[in-house]
């Protein structure tokens, strides 16, 4: 029978796992409970009341965190002429045509997150088996099949995210560093319950926001109560 750490018995002692928390009130005791040696991620997890094997209850896009993600984000672009040189200006880690397609099917993927310009689609496209099952394929939905790269990698450079539901209708996504103070944790988990709930599809039944979860990279999860992570923003 498994057992939990030292460190995660400390942890659960700091909260009740089965209290729905108040967002506020989560992230304080998520604060508490992040003792890694290291700046741990947090990350928000939330269950909709969709099923994603329709394809109109399926959620996708991206949403920009008012304070970042904590983590410098390595972005890839497929473009050519001004194009490529405004996505150099702009910041990104590798920028390119053909031979950069070429390196990733040889196994190169030392970048977090793929753009491309519409006229580049014919040669990522092949890439699709690749990068499709990791999420990082270009897609118009979450703004990374697109003529203005230069605004696309500064999103993505100031902390834009992308999200989508998992085959159980669950989404994960990070919002920001343990070291970060709780107002801003909260400001980033208001912006993505709030993009979540514009999302919501027609063809959605019932409960939307089923249940919502934040932990940190090593520690346990918090549970949110759903009613008060959708009126955060209100607070």
């Amino acid at each position: 029978m498994a057992t939990n750490s030292k460190r995660i018995e400390d942890a659960l002692k700091k909260f009740d796992r089965n209290t729905l928390y108040a967002p506020r009130e989560a992230l304080e005791k998520l604060k508490e409970t992040a003792s890694a040696k290291f700046d741990e991620t947090v990350e928000l997890t939330v269950r909709l009341g969709v099923n994603p094997r329709h394809a109109d209850q399926q959620v996708r896009g991206a949403v920009a965190l008012p304070h970042g993600t904590g983590k410098e984000v390595r972005v890839l672009v497929f473009a050519k002429g001004d194009k490529a040189k405004e996505a150099e200006q702009a910041g990104a880690d590798h920028v390119g045509q053909e031979e950069l397609a070429d390196k990733v099917e040889g196994g190169w993927m030392d970048f977090d997150i793929a753009v491309a310009t519409p006229d580049m689609m014919g040669v990522v496209g092949k890439l699709g088996r690749i990068l499709g099952p990791r999420g990082m394929m270009p897609n118009p939905k979450t703004g990374t099949v697109t003529m203005d790269v230069g605004r696309a990698v500064s999103e993505i450079k100031a902390g834009k995210i992308e999200y989508r539901t998992e085959k159980a209708g669950i989404i994960h996504v990070p919002i920001g560093k343990a070291s970060f103070e709780v107002d801003q944790l909260l400001g980033n988990f208001k912006t993505v319950i709030d993009t979540l709930v514009k999302a919501k599809p027609a063809a959605a039944k019932g409960q939307y926001l089923r249940s919502v979860t934040i932990s940190s990279t090593m520690g346990p999860g918090i549970k949110v109560h759903p009613q008060q992570a959708a009126a955060a923003d209100k607070e």
